[in-house]
């Protein structure tokens, strides 16, 4: 189906006594331009309302009548919610919590992914629907589970992580050195004495804790492998997928990714509690991020057309704002734009989530008059769907990197920003009008011209030597504070930091001042000449140099005059250091000067609007730029960028004589390559 998915997840099952309503559903999505819907996900109690006894009529049913009438299906595993009857006859498929607690039935994801029980279970039921389902031809995709997450702590558990660990580790003294057990008397003798960690047992043994989590997502992937797997080996030739969150720490998605043939994601942003670009970048670099996992389209897989119902504040989006983040999705890469819900739900967790048709049960709202609008727009733009998005600058984003340094207990314990710090690189970079991916360690950093590596306190996967090689072959580098101080166990270097690179960045760090949440300091001009002079908060990095230039020092304290931002040559390229949590306006004027002095050019020329981001999609013939006005006034664009795009065809939304892009407005322009 070449075009852009436009739908979301539909529940029949919790309509299956009211028939006139599941028909209506079918008249409903055609006017909103609704092509796809997600199904099956949490029906395993009516797939299969007892053990081996299969219900399928109902689904057929409904997936032969939405592809009569033109929508196709994703087809979900049931496997985030097992039925009682399970939980009942198998304890085990029951999570236990890190002091021993057996769980009860209930919630999501209650069940152990160890347990080969519930594998053997997931496995049935997953062959029963491929045998059904497998080669309907209105099945698209799919879908493994729903989010996964959580961990379990079960004996299974506990064997299954002792042996992972004699596998990484091969001896019993390599685990003990690498965690540094010495200290507090923690040896272990065998692997048959480590225990996960528990709030009633052992949890300040970073290396412990770290490789636990290491575990969880090496065992929620091996998971998700074999789900995948039940499907292929019962002859399913649909691509698979399975939804990833936002910012989630829980898992390391770069791994998981290798379980599925397309990454998709929710996302759910915070819209209307700031200003409107600044949420937009935030959800921009999980865009990247998703994309930046297999260098390819991804599929937006669950977005809210109202308001949630498990935020905070459960607020509204205002008119067009929908429109404007559905676009921004592809612009990023998304080949889909999908909801939670179509229909919905009449009660429990999630009856007042807000849906496509909501409990009004008609056409005439605002709502329902956005998506269809949406989909107008996206059934024109079908060109779009398997473009790609190539970028000159790239941002390192680590999971496991964040894990060790959260769990650290070093200069700050509340308050480390690694989060923010990542989006306030990443804010700067989109500014200047380049796209980003937001990739992990794991990544090669070859086909970049600038890459941002913020908070490095951990090394893993060789990133050492990536970075040495990419500034000596004359990649432009942004490092900060806080960087190459424990390897992957998280185990302190000795010699001086940053570990591996004080060449590069020609510099040591000395120490590092924890600053309290009240207190703050200063960069100003190394030269002592007037100029601009930045804020830094939280933490401040004292480095002496060793062949890199200060480009600014601190102002105050008895660190006044130390170098706060340095630059140094090496090899073809260089290097620049960040001494210190600066705020937005550093970084904004930072990458400004790296990118201006390296020759890396944007995708247009020209000063970009403070509230419009600019992305681009190409195919081997076009290249197509996205002009998105993220805030609730029309916003001017300057001649020289205006001239630029003159150049190109506008496919959407427009730019008024007056070089006007509307309130919330998306322009879409069509550029022909070479």
């Amino acid at each position: 189906m070449k075009n852009i998915w436009h739908g979301g997840d539909y529940s029949p099952e919790q309509w299956l006594q009211e028939p006139e309503i599941l028909e209506k559903d079918l008249e409903y999505m055609k006017k909103a331009g609704i092509n796809t819907v997600t199904m099956g996900m949490f029906a395993w109690s009516f797939l299969e309302p007892e053990e081996g006894k299969f219900e399928f009529s109902w689904l057929k049913e409904r997936l032969d009548r939405l592809y009569e009438n033109g929508i196709y299906t994703i087809m979900g595993t049931p496997s985030g919610a097992r039925p009682k009857w399970m939980s009942d006859k198998y304890p085990e498929v029951l999570r236990v919590d890190d002091t021993g607690r057996r769980q009860r039935f209930g919630g999501r994801h209650n069940h152990c992914y160890t347990s080969s029980v519930y594998r053997e279970k997931v496995k049935q039921i997953n062959e029963r629907l491929v045998k059904e389902f497998g080669s309907h031809p209105g099945v698209l995709l799919w879908h493994l589970s729903n989010e996964y997450g959580g961990e379990c702590h079960c004996p299974l558990c506990q064997d299954a992580f002792r042996k992972w660990l004699e596998q990484r580790y091969g001896s019993i003294d390599r685990l003990n050195r690498s965690w540094c057990t010495a200290f507090w008397s923690h040896g272990y003798q065998s692997f048959d004495q480590v225990e996960s960690p528990s709030a009633i047992g052992e949890s300040m043994v970073h290396g412990l804790n770290l490789d636990w989590k290491r575990f969880v997502t090496d065992q929620t992937t091996d998971f998700a492998r074999w789900e995948a797997d039940s499907l292929r080996e019962a002859g399913a030739g649909q691509p698979v997928t399975t939804n990833f969150m936002y910012d989630y720490q829980g898992l390391n998605y770069r791994k998981l990714s290798k379980a599925v043939d397309v990454v998709s994601w929710d996302t759910y942003p915070l819209w209307h509690k700031e200003k409107e670009i600044l949420t937009a970048r935030d959800n921009g670099m999980q865009h990247d991020f998703m994309r930046s996992l297999k260098k390819k389209p991804f599929l937006l897989m669950e977005s809210c057309p109202s308001s949630t119902n498990w935020q905070g504040v459960s607020k509204l989006k205002k008119p067009g704002l929908l429109k404007l983040a559905s676009w921004q999705a592809v612009a990023h890469g998304s080949d889909s734009v999908l909801y939670f819900q179509i229909r919905q739900s009449p009660g429990s967790s999630e009856k007042f989530h807000g849906a496509v048709i909501d409990h009004y049960g008609s056409t005439d709202t605002r709502v329902f008059e956005e998506v269809s609008q949406i989909g107008e727009e996206l059934a024109i733009l079908g060109e779009l769907s398997g473009t790609g998005v190539e970028s000159k600058a790239a941002l390192i984003y680590d999971v496991e990197n964040r894990w060790a340094m959260e769990d650290a207990q070093g200069p700050r314990n509340k308050g480390l920003y690694y989060h923010e710090t990542c989006v306030k690189v990443y804010n700067a970079i989109k500014k200047l009008g380049f796209n980003v991916d937001v990739i992990t360690m794991d990544d090669s950093l070859e086909d970049y011209q600038l890459v941002a590596a913020p908070m490095l306190y951990l090394y893993r996967s060789g990133i050492k030597e990536k970075i040495e090689q990419f500034v000596r072959n004359g990649g432009q580098l942004v490092m900060t504070y806080w960087s190459g101080i424990v390897d992957e166990s998280d185990r302190c270097f000795l010699g001086g930091v940053p570990h591996g690179l004080r060449e590069v960045v020609g510099l040591r760090s000395t120490e590092i001042d924890g600053l309290y949440d009240w207190e703050s300091n200063y960069m100003v001009p190394a030269s002592g000449e007037d100029g601009d002079r930045y804020e830094c908060r939280n933490l401040c990095d004292l480095v002496s140099l060793h062949g890199a230039e200060a480009l600014m020092v601190y102002e105050n304290d008895f660190y006044k005059g130390y170098p706060a931002l340095t630059k140094n040559h090496y090899g073809n390229g260089t290097a620049y250091y960040v001494c210190a949590d600066a705020g937005q306006d550093f970084y904004d004027d930072l990458f400004w000067k790296v990118t201006c002095e390296a020759g890396i050019q944007p995708l247009v020329e020209g000063l970009i609007p403070e509230e419009v981001e600019l992305t681009s999609r190409e195919s081997d013939q076009y290249e197509y730029l996205f002009l998105q006005n993220f805030s609730q006034k029309p916003v001017t664009l300057e001649q020289k960028l205006l001239d630029c795009l003159s150049e190109g065809t506008v496919l959407l939304g427009e730019i008024s004589d007056k070089g006007e892009i509307e309130s919330y407005g998306t322009v879409i322009i069509r550029i022909i390559k070479g």
